[in-house]
């Protein structure tokens, strides 16, 4: 991370231009995001912060103007993170040749990836959102990037339709895939975490079952479908 914090530009945050003053500030960001896993944002204590990665709490404002301004990097941080996965998603040839149901499992796990990833600062996120529309609205963008990126490549392993059927039943299945995964983080309510392996691959036959639902939809409305009698002349 340390490498990334000469490029970071957030309100509140004073660039660290030497090396040493950046490696802290990348320990400092780390820790945080590690230690939310286990406690919300209101629990994060700056003197523990700054205890274990060996710092005083003078260092901490000397870079961050206060405990929002860094929840802010963290944040950022998260988003940049997605960014990322989604510009790898659009340069990997490889996903417009594959077949739906690995297609399905490799997005899934992607997602999966990235959240678990990002845990502790998505959750107090999530509970911190209604204190302003800014702490959630990245990720809702990010979730309707993604969407809008999977929508080709699902679509072309679908089969030859563009209905606006099949792309609605595509949002729907990843409303579902990010609902199942968000309510995890924020509720665990079992009984699979996000961090159970059966969470992928079951999240991914989901989406797959859905798509060949509409699939299904479509073939038997084409059968069903009446034919008309070709009058002779």
């Amino acid at each position: 991370m340390a490498g990334q914090l000469s490029e970071l530009d957030f309100p509140g945050v004073t660039p660290s231009r030497q090396r040493r003053s950046r490696e802290t500030m990348a320990a400092l960001l780390c820790t945080g995001a590690e230690m939310l896993r286990t406690r919300t944002l209101d629990d994060l204590s700056i003197e523990d912060l700054c205890a274990e990665v060996d710092a005083t709490v003078g260092s901490f404002y000397g870079r961050f103007a206060s405990k929002d301004a860094y929840f802010n990097v963290l944040l950022g941080l998260a988003a940049r993170d997605g960014q990322t996965m989604l510009a790898a998603m659009a340069q990997n040839d490889r996903l417009v040749r594959t077949d739906l149901e690995t297609l399905c499992g490799t997005l899934v796990g992607q997602i999966i990836g990235w959240m678990r990833r990002h845990e502790g600062v998505l959750r107090a996120a999530l509970q911190r959102s209604g204190s302003g529309p800014a702490r959630w609205s990245d990720f809702k963008q990010l979730a309707a990037a993604t969407t809008n990126a999977a929508t080709p490549l699902l679509l072309a392993a679908m089969g030859p339709s563009r209905s606006a059927a099949r792309i609605r039943s595509i949002g729907f299945g990843f409303q579902t895939v990010f609902g199942t995964l968000v309510n995890a983080i924020l509720n665990d309510p079992g009984p699979l975490s996000i961090h159970h392996p059966e969470m992928a691959v079951r999240l991914s036959r989901c989406l797959l079952l859905q798509l060949q639902a509409e699939i299904g939809t479509r073939s038997v409305r084409q059968a069903k479908r009446p034919r008309v009698a070709r009058q002779r002349r």
